[in-house]
């Protein structure tokens, strides 16, 4: 691409926004290629400006009062803290502009506050380091918005294992930028991230999940509010609802021609990245071919099949979240319950069992995947068969009858037999600061308001359009058959998604067998993590496991009894300390999956086997008091009890530690342990809540 200052020569055509009364043209702006002066420093990226002359006037209040009912619909008010992520292109410049406008009501935004910026309102700009000029861009984006009376803060990203492929270079971006965009917010306590996807990008999405053939669901494209969550939940001990961040999108329903317009409107200049103009992207090669197009029917069209697919997706979610509400019960060991008498599977559609069983299965096994084909054809039937007799592995999860519910409930555990390894990642405590956002009760009264506007949305069931479509192709036959598509735009779009379908499979790269050995080599090569005493753990993304242990754990009798849980172990110990217990000798502990010998292990050591093996003293002044060995037998026959109450399919998903020898020191989940001076904790918290979190697709 030539380096040039890029000057709109703006046509006169007029257009509309798709369900706001605001004018839009039908094809955008042209751009008079202007060279820069060799003083001025160039870069790839390019810069641009609408010209103000021969313009028709903008119509900004328009799509001020449109931005203003999106953030209404969102649950958001002005008073909000809230993010903004800028890349410097016309999406986001605008988006900059109607959120200063809707932040102050109007007023001059670089005058709001006796500091000179708008009091809540935070850019963020990414600078991707994968270009040399993208520190000077970042840089001139960065004053662009300071002007505008808008905070703003640059972010570098680091490429510690390299640069990302090209054929993967967006997405890696993408999810660096979002990674970042999360810890500026929990930095800044901010919980409202908004991101300037438009409805051009739906259009884009839609063609692009075509080809892939997803189904209704998918088509529905980009959640006009969802939530993001952190790699690891919030370090208490206490069972939470995290919130993480509320991400909306409130310029879904204007075009890219709306985004022009309202820089125009502003006298804002943006920056045209080349990369979008690559044809190894596919959503570039989309966008570059609807552009050819430039037809308002086929434009018009689109929006509404994906109207069409958002209403079916509203209806289903709120159908799923019912249902789970009525039937699923979340217990502390990390496994669901599910009552097939209240959830009537074999009264319930396909497209709502499925997403309800989809929910279900990621929730416990934390692998956010979809689930397809002959996979979910086989769960549905599952499902419906009743009572349940048999069990099941999918998704990462094993599913049986409940014990003693006669086939009525079924059991949904994580399977210790799918692929990815019990891995323990590390962190560090979050800050008291940091945790808070979790709790921000601004959050939730912002979803808890969203979701009000969502209920009210909702239609009947025989006003949602595809309820009964199976396939993406079943899709656009159904649209057309209603008169949604016209028969011109359904040939269109068929051979958009086939060009597209086509180039995708072009692009595909098989794995060979090296390699594919190799990728699950390292998968299963994967090692636990030790776990150092204090240290937090997250053990497969659902529980925060910690330990902790000290020599000296009493000083009286009181103390004594408190610290070895009341047991009746003897009389007076004062000043007792443990001179060779088990985990003196081990600085670490390593967590794992519980296995069958580790409760045959316990059911041993209740009867006082191993006991002698233990090397577990007590020492006082005038002696040595052997009682850590009755400790780990007590320990042991209560630990039994409560071991009994949990199916045996879900034990198998419980945290145990190990010292290095790989001997049994506890099962916090159980309230196991082998000696009094250990402090354990193991408490179920899944990075992503069930159902997903909240969303909208209004």
């Amino acid at each position: 691409m030539a380096r040039g200052l890029l000057v709109s020569t703006q046509s006169n055509t007029t257009s509309r926004l798709i369900l706001a009364s605001i004018s839009r043209v039908s094809s955008p702006p042209r751009f008079t290629k202007i060279r820069f002066s060799p003083s001025v420093p160039s870069t790839n990226r390019s810069l641009c400006s609408c010209s103000n002359r021969q313009n028709e006037a903008v119509d900004m209040a328009g799509y001020r009062e449109a931005f203003a009912k999106r953030m209404a619909l969102a649950g958001l008010k002005p008073h909000h803290r809230i993010a903004l992520g800028v890349s410097g292109g016309p999406d986001s410049v605008a988006l900059c502009v109607l959120a200063a406008n809707w932040k102050t009501n109007g007023k001059n935004a670089a005058r709001g506050t006796d500091s000179g910026f708008i009091d809540g309102l935070l850019a963020i700009v990414v600078d991707h380091g994968l270009r040399a000029e993208s520190k000077e861009e970042a840089n001139i984006v960065s004053h662009r918005v300071l002007d505008m009376g808008i905070r703003c803060e640059i972010t570098c990203c680091e490429w510690l294992d390299g640069r990302p492929k090209k054929g993967h270079l967006q997405e890696a971006a993408r999810d660096r930028r979002y990674q970042i965009f999360q810890n500026i917010c929990i930095q800044h306590q901010i919980g409202v991230l908004l991101i300037a996807h438009h409805a051009d990008d739906q259009a884009e999405l839609f063609i692009l999940r075509l080809s892939r053939n997803s189904g209704v669901l998918g088509l529905a494209g980009m959640a006009f509010a969802s939530q993001l969550y952190r790699t690891y939940p919030d370090s208490t001990d206490e069972a939470s609802n995290s919130h993480g961040i509320l991400l909306v999108r409130p310029l879904l329903e204007f075009s890219k021609e709306d985004m022009y317009k309202v820089c125009q409107g502003d006298n804002q200049e943006w920056v045209e990245d080349p990369t979008n103009q690559s044809a190894l992207f596919a959503r570039n090669r989309i966008r570059m071919a609807l552009k050819k197009l430039s037809s308002y029917m086929v434009n018009s069209d689109i929006q509404a099949v994906i109207s069409a697919c958002r209403t079916t997706r509203l209806y289903v979610d709120q159908f799923c979240d019912n249902l789970i509400n009525q039937s699923v019960t979340i217990m502390a060991q990390g496994y669901a319950v599910i009552d097939l008498e209240i959830l009537s599977p074999s009264k319930i559609k396909d497209i709502c069992l499925s997403k309800f069983v989809a929910l279900v299965l990621q929730f416990i096994s934390q692998r956010h995947r979809p689930i397809r084909g002959s996979a979910l054809k086989l769960l549905l039937d599952y499902f419906r068969t009743f009572p349940c007799k048999t069990s099941f592995t999918a998704a990462g999860c094993y599913l049986c009858p409940a014990p003693g519910s006669k086939g009525t409930k079924v059991i949904v555990c994580c399977s210790v037999d799918f692929s990815l390894p019990s891995k323990v990642e590390l962190f560090q405590k979050l800050s008291d600061q940091a945790n808070k956002l979790f709790f921000l009760p601004e959050v939730a009264q912002i979803i808890a308001d969203g979701k009000q506007h969502v209920d009210h949305l909702v239609t009947d069931a025989s006003e949602v359009h595809f309820l009964d479509i199976t396939s993406s192709e079943s899709v656009l036959l159904e649209a057309k058959r209603r008169n949604i598509l016209s028969e011109s735009t359904y040939r269109t779009v068929l051979s958009l998604q086939r060009n597209e379908t086509n180039n995708f499979r072009s692009k595909t790269v098989e794995l060979s067998d090296t390699e594919l050995k190799n990728e699950v080599e390292s998968v299963g090569s994967s090692v636990s993590k030790a776990l150092k005493p204090g240290q937090i753990g997250y053990f497969m993304n659902r529980f925060l496991v910690k330990w902790e242990w000290t020599q000296k754990i009493a000083l009286d009798a009181h103390s004594i009894a408190e610290a070895t849980s009341d047991l009746n172990l003897g009389g007076e110990r004062k000043g007792c300390y443990w001179s060779s217990c088990l985990m003196c000798h081990n600085k670490v502990a390593e967590v794992c999956l519980m296995v069958d010998a580790h409760w045959m292990y316990l059911a041993e050591l209740s009867q006082g086997c191993h006991l002698e093996n233990s090397d577990m003293q007590m020492e006082q002044l005038n002696g040595k008091i052997n009682i850590c060995a009755d400790y780990a037998q007590i320990s042991a026959q209560r630990a039994l009890v409560l071991l009994k109450t949990i199916p045996v399919a879900a034990r198998r998903g419980l945290p145990v530690l190990v010292n290095s020898q790989g001997q049994l020191l506890c099962i916090p989940s159980i309230g196991f342990k082998h000696c009094p001076c250990l402090t354990v904790s193991a408490v179920f918290k899944p990075r992503v809540p069930l159902g997903g979190g909240h969303s909208s697709f209004i």
